[in-house]
């Protein structure tokens, strides 16, 4: 390894399950140090996180990363979409954070998409139809069932906001993040006051959405100081921005994360409006778009799908007609919030491994019908037919998704050698901060997208066919509400 040249910036990844933290230099994008923490995720339907534990985390991973994370000169946060953060006149959180896994709130969701005058406006305003996920069908959950709760709230947050709020001891966010709310529009890219009424949120909850570039503030003095006080602090993004910052990202680009939620998306310069809701027509932490289309279902439920079976999560075998739709979190694409996970085919020859494969097969399929929508959203699908996937996530690590990949897709695909992307991007962010540069231009200066190549292989139509075929006439029991 050679020597740091400096000077260091510090990104952070707050997961859904862990936070991350990494220190990088910013001339030539080397991980000096690093640490990570968990935080947990409440059982059963709830979704839920108390936001104190992820600002526990975050001190802890900074800590882990040693005596390099005190010489950093900026720092940025990146944290989970969606989530609802209240907090109180103290800025203690009123009740735990609703994850954007939560999908309590369907019932709201499809009455705030009505009263408005239904997807094409969505659409046409706010860049998205609402799915579940977002903030604002939460709030609207928040105060039909906890008003109590509601009334107590003095601020509202995302994530990503609520910490770096913590670090400054100012409120802000970005327009990537502010952009999966559901109560910012893409199409004035401000706050709509008609969506926020009909959610009955006053915008004075809401904190102010800085542009790129800016500053959020400086890291305070505070008497369990784990930072320097006066470092400088970037705006933060949402997960799924920083990602695309930290790949560098260029139009025409397809990535695809296999996380705990699996992603599509592209960077594009045409604002994305998709009245059919498949895509998210969301801002990227830059002045361009991030056409994205999101699962809820994607390494958690086929690691789910192994422990049922007893099976290693590689322990795979081809054949057999079976067929798994793994919607065991309900599902956000194809929009299905009721469903539950399907499996069909069963015959006594069934292997448990081809059902562990049919379970990779069911939620690579849900990515990949997505993926020429996002593209076309961001107008260069003709462009990227013949450009690799690039697949980064935990799951990209795992030779089963990866053949899977291939095999359904029929592309070839490049998994970055770059780790912890998200954690990457917003250190990106952070050294364009610094620096006065674009943040994209800095990963791309770091060479993060670099990394293993696999060529193409012949798609497998027939299995395509069979889970469309499949989600298609199950659609009414997996559409059925509880």
């Amino acid at each position: 390894m050679t020597a740091p040249e400096g000077p260091f910036v510090i990104g952070v990844d707050s997961s859904t399950q862990s936070t991350k933290a990494l220190v990088v230099d910013a001339a030539t994008g080397q991980v000096v140090a690093r640490g990570q923490a968990p935080h947990t995720v409440s059982p059963g339907d709830r979704r839920e996180t108390d936001p104190e534990e992820w600002w526990q985390a975050l001190r802890t991973a900074v800590v882990r990363c040693g005596r390099a994370a005190s010489e950093a000169a900026a720092v940025s946060v990146a944290g989970q979409q969606h989530g609802l953060v209240t907090l109180d006149e103290a800025g203690r959180p009123v009740r735990p954070a609703l994850l954007w896994n939560d999908v309590r709130s369907a019932p709201q969701r499809d009455r705030l998409v009505a009263a408005l005058g239904g997807s094409e406006v969505w659409a046409e305003r706010v860049g998205s139809v609402p799915a579940p996920a977002f903030t604002v069908t939460k709030w609207a959950w928040l105060r039909e069932n906890e008003p109590e709760a509601a009334r107590s709230t003095a601020a509202v947050r995302l994530p990503h906001d609520f910490l770096t709020e913590r670090l400054t001891g100012q409120p802000s966010t970005d327009r990537g993040d502010a952009s999966g709310t559901g109560w910012w529009a893409s199409a004035t890219e401000s706050y709509d006051e008609e969506i926020l009424q009909l959610a009955r949120l006053d915008p004075a909850l809401l904190p102010p959405v800085l542009g790129a570039g800016e500053a959020a503030g400086t890291v305070r003095e505070r008497e369990d100081g784990f930072l320097t006080p006066g470092t400088l602090v970037a705006t933060g993004t949402g997960d799924n921005m920083g990602a695309a910052l930290g790949l560098g990202l260029l139009p025409g680009q397809p990535v695809l994360s296999l996380g705990t939620s699996g992603t599509v998306y592209a960077v594009s310069g045409r604002r994305p409006a998709d009245p059919t809701g498949t895509v998210a027509g969301f801002a990227d932490a830059h002045t361009g778009w991030l056409p994205l289309a999101c699962t809820l279902n994607c390494t958690l439920a086929v690691d789910r799908m192994a422990a049922l079976l007893s099976r290693d999560r590689e322990d795979v075998e081809a054949g057999g007609r079976v067929t798994a739709l793994p919607f065991l979190d309900g599902e956000r694409t194809p929009d299905l919030p009721y469903a539950s996970g399907l499996l069909t085919g069963l015959r006594h020859a069934t292997t448990g491994g081809q059902v562990l494969q049919a379970a990779y097969d069911g939620a690579v399929f849900a990515l990949l019908r997505a993926l020429d929508l996002v593209l076309a959203e961001s107008g260069d699908s003709g462009a990227a037919e013949d450009t690799p996937l690039l697949l980064i996530g935990g799951g990209a690590k795992g030779t089963a998704w990866r053949d899977t990949v291939r095999r359904l897709s029929g592309r070839a695909v490049q998994v970055p050698r770059a780790q912890e992307l998200v954690a990457l991007g917003a250190a990106a962010q952070a050294a364009g901060l610094l620096l006065g540069e674009d943040p994209a231009a800095v990963a791309r200066r770091w060479h993060t997208a670099e990394g293993a190549s696999y060529e193409p292989v012949e798609r497998d139509e027939a299995t395509l066919t069979r889970l469309a075929g499949t989600l298609q006439d199950a659609g009414a029991l997996l559409g059925r509400r509880p």
